[in-house]
């Protein structure tokens, strides 16, 4: 949901739950979205000719993967670590399947240092997801770049490195959010299918609606944390490369482009 207003934003609960579910459908106002092609398409003519960048899962090593080719798509996970995140790892690493985790930095990143930088350690893309979910388009902008900020510090100091791709909680984002992550070095990437998993813990829905919306250049959105995802990820790994995906982290599907700080990514 993109709002252009700078003041305070105030909103009932069930309210920004209801826009949540329609963001993927709105076009946004102010806030123009990038789509991965869109990405590629600016980098073309630039010096880099080998299309993509490396496609190297855990514990396994590919070459590069020119994504304006090849039918990519991009694993997320949200909200996490958690206590099943290091099972995840163990399935990524043995698919060889790289992802995206949008960390969140109270009682997450704070709480499981081991594992973010395990995260990191097997070559998976470490992002920001705030520090405490808050809905950033009710925040002021000192109050944005807090939430930012703080997960940022943590991560550099368990990575040694500072993420340089965010996701705002609920993919709510407006002038200010944009602003603010502009000025942190972030871009923003929100996503094309979600299992909504926030509200099941039936595995094999997830998997179903999950392959139900799954697409070339896609962004799927899942959660490390809650019960019922983890256990539906090797099924949802297997039957998309029987389709021909291949598994890249959003810096390789937007390759050879770079995300850009404060800039919106959408499939």
């Amino acid at each position: 949901m993109f709002r252009t207003d700078t003041g305070k934003r105030r909103g009932s609960a069930a309210a920004l739950l209801a826009a949540a579910s329609l963001v993927l459908a709105l076009t946004g106002c102010g806030v123009d979205p990038i789509t991965p092609a869109d990405a590629r398409g600016k980098a073309a003519g630039s010096d880099d000719k080998r299309g993509g960048e490396d496609a190297a899962g855990p514990g396994g090593s590919a070459g590069p993967v020119d994504c304006a080719k090849a039918k990519c798509i991009a694993l997320t996970f949200d909200a996490g670590p958690g206590k099943d995140t290091p099972h995840l790892l163990d399935v990524l690493k043995e698919k060889k399947v790289p992802a995206t985790f949008f960390l969140l930095g109270k009682k997450h990143v704070d709480r499981y240092p081991e594992v973010v930088k395990r995260i990191a350690d097997e070559g998976h893309e470490v992002a920001n997801h705030t520090w405490t979910h808050r809905i950033l388009t009710d925040l002021e902008a000192g109050e944005v770049r807090e939430e930012l900020s703080r997960t940022q510090d943590a991560i550099e100091k368990i990575t040694g490195s500072r993420p340089t791709l965010m996701r705002p909680p609920q993919g709510r984002t407006d002038d200010t959010v944009s602003e603010v992550s502009r000025d942190l070095g972030l871009a923003q990437i929100l996503w094309s299918v979600t299992a909504k998993d926030y509200s099941t813990t039936d595995s094999d829905l997830i998997r179903k609606r999950v392959l139900e919306g799954a697409q070339g250049d896609g962004i799927i959105l899942l959660h490390d944390i809650y019960d019922g995802t983890v256990p539906a990820v090797p099924g949802i790994i297997d039957e998309l490369k029987e389709r021909g995906f291949t598994f890249v982290t959003v810096p390789q599907l937007l390759a050879p482009g770079k995300a850009e700080p404060g800039s919106v990514y959408r499939p």
